[in-house]
């Protein structure tokens, strides 16, 4: 089985030579970078399956490398566990908002760092390998049509570019049509922890959503004070 790529960036030297240290030494192929510059070019030479993000870098911060890596359709799909101060809870909830997969605080621990590692690969990296295996659906709805497995979306017969957690938030909704949906099963079903100090998190993400399907509320509707629903579309 091929190993799970990691990079990591971070540019406190000890921390990032600890980390790259433990990861080799539990069975992934990792590399530590610095900055963005460095970051950048070894995306461009081989693709990650996986990045650990430090929010306070020189020169280009986390959060803006995580918000050029999601509006890139080469990296869009790119799983980020951002690294955090343990006090900066605004840093966590934007992190969230810019579609990063999991967040962790410092200082932490290799053991709490492996275990966060393992769920997120749980949840995105394999999970795209299992949908080819078991089987996954398409969806149509109005003019909007979903390939689960393919991960494609089109309007209007048109392909559409959705982040990971677009896709998955889409793709959610239309499994439970005629259900409506929380913004905490949202946060747990889609980001996979429940986190309520992020449920604005859930809100930004449909409302880019909704501008990306060309949806005016009419297809995912809010449900005022509760979450979201799309409701089972009539057959003519």
């Amino acid at each position: 089985m091929e190993k799970l790529s990691i990079y990591v960036v971070e540019d406190d030297e000890s921390i990032r030579t600890m980390v790259v240290y433990a990861l080799n030494g539990s069975g992934y192929e990792a590399q530590g970078f610095p900055g963005g510059r460095s970051f950048y070019a070894a995306v461009n030479e081989k693709k990650p399956d996986l990045v650990l993000l430090d929010i306070m870098l020189p020169g280009e911060d986390g959060l803006s490398i995580l918000k050029h890596l999601r509006a890139a359709p080469e990296t869009s799909q790119m799983s980020v566990i951002m690294l955090t101060a343990k006090t900066a809870e605004m840093d966590k909830v934007r992190g969230l908002d810019l579609g990063a997969d999991d967040y962790i605080s410092k200082p932490f621990g290799i053991l709490e760092l492996l275990s966060r590692i393992r769920a997120v690969a749980r949840r995105t990296v394999e999970s795209s390998k299992s949908a080819a295996v078991n089987g996954a659906h398409s969806y149509d709805y109005g003019n909007v049509h979903v390939d689960e497995d393919g991960h494609v979306v089109t309007v209007d017969g048109e392909e559409v570019l959705l982040t990971r957690k677009e896709f998955r938030l889409l793709c959610d909704l239309l499994r439970n049509q005629g259900r409506v949906l929380t913004r905490d099963q949202i946060m747990e079903q889609v980001w996979g922890f429940d986190y309520g100090g992020a449920t604005r998190t859930v809100d930004i993400h449909i409302n880019t959503l909704r501008k990306k399907i060309h949806d005016d509320g009419t297809m995912i509707q809010t449900v005022r004070g509760i979450g979201y629903k799309i409701d089972k579309e009539a057959k003519e």
